[in-house]
């Protein structure tokens, strides 16, 4: 299949971006197998990376700016702006890169993270509804059409009521691509609401207990196996086998665990309490938090959700745009090793603060001027 690819001015070809970008310098020799928290350009601190950790990183978060044109910054109370024009307060960081000269920064990251990602690794790209499908041939042309995994809906904040032409704006998207299609994946799942169970589990037992039913046979036929016997002198239907062997049905039927139709068609009862619950669908409600310490910090439990559900506990997680550290937090309390990067000297310092009390290893580039210090002990809560 062809597909459409961005062309414009000063494109670079992945040779070209591998070898144009010089690795950063760091002033402490990074040690390996630590949390790593990296003050630098992301380009030159990933570059610099790359000998160690190429094909190592299991999943990538990046939130990166927007192109929004926009100076966000902190207020002196410390809450943070992202959206009003005042010129109070320290700021935080610059959105100003717009145009092709966006999107090329963008490309030459994506590069150096596909580099990086492990083949069972996955991406996820948080952005905004102006430029986002723009970075979708991006990712399609680095990562592949054909692991493009989702464009998720994240509804953002509350109704607004801003008068404008147009429709309220409450979401934004993420991009969710794999090296692969052998990607770490442990199925992520929510809790049945009452009006779940009400809708999904209509039947009431003589105990008063919600539960549904299902077929007591699956699609395929097995001639001699022990899913093929007849079951209460019934056989499974053509081309279909039992569920499970004669055996257990026959345990499932004394614990009343098979309702029988009035035509005497056998079907399994399923509660609630036997589902994991909800499979997570692609529209996801995770406001960001009310007073933010940082410009553009997410929600936690979203960060949560996506490094419980992409990798495992052994699992490196990166963030080149780490921000006040929000997926560092997530990652430390999933047991999950992490690198967080980012050129703010503001983020930088929040996520330290948050990050109090965890292991890791904080590291400068030369053009940068923070002390560099290494923490310990683990992360409370």
């Amino acid at each position: 299949m062809i597909l459409p690819e961005l062309c414009y001015p000063g494109k670079k070809s992945k040779q070209e971006i591998l070898e144009s970008i010089e690795p950063a310098t760091f002033n402490n020799t990074p040690v390996f197998g630590e949390n790593l928290l990296i003050l630098g350009d992301c380009r030159s601190v990933l570059k610099a990376l790359l000998p160690e950790f190429k094909g190592k990183i299991d999943l990538v978060y990046i939130d990166p700016p927007f192109s929004t044109k926009n100076v966000f910054r902190i207020s002196s109370c410390g809450r943070a702006n992202s959206i009003s024009q005042r010129k109070e307060g320290e700021i935080a960081y610059s959105d100003t890169l717009t145009g092709i000269d966006y999107l090329e920064f963008i490309r030459e990251t994506l590069y150096l993270i596909y580099e990086l990602l492990s083949d069972q690794g996955s991406i996820y790209f948080h952005i905004d509804y102006k430029i986002g499908h723009y970075v979708k041939i991006i990712m399609d042309e680095i990562f592949g059409f054909e692991n493009f995994r989702n464009d998720i809906t994240r509804i953002k904040c509350n109704p607004k009521n801003f008068r404008r032409k147009g429709y309220g704006n409450i979401k934004d998207l993420i991009l969710f691509y794999t090296k692969s299609n052998h990607f770490i994946w442990n199925e992520p799942y929510i809790p049945y609401t009452e009006e779940d169970i009400k809708r999904l589990f209509p039947k009431v037992d003589k105990d008063g207990r919600r539960y549904t039913t299902i077929p007591l046979h699956a699609p395929g036929e097995t001639k001699n196996g022990k899913t093929a016997q007849p079951f209460k002198g019934i056989l499974p239907p053509p081309g279909r086998h039992w569920r499970t062997s004669v055996e257990i049905l026959e345990e499932w039927d004394k614990k009343g665990l098979i309702e029988w139709s009035k035509n005497g068609v056998p079907r399994k009862k399923i509660y609630p309490e036997d589902r994991k619950g909800k499979r997570i669908q692609d529209i996801w409600e995770f406001k960001d938090p009310q007073y933010p310490s940082y410009p553009t910090e997410k929600n936690l439990n979203l960060l949560k959700l996506i490094i419980k559900t992409s990798s495992n506990e052994d699992s490196y997680v990166l963030d080149c745009f780490c921000g006040s550290g929000t997926t560092l937090v997530a990652s430390s309390l999933l047991n999950r090793k992490w690198i967080g990067i980012d050129a703010s000297i503001k983020a930088i310092e929040i996520a330290r603060k948050r990050l109090s009390g965890t292991k890791y290893q904080f590291i400068e580039t030369f053009s940068q001027s923070l002390q560099t210090e290494t923490f310990g002990a683990t992360l409370n809560g």
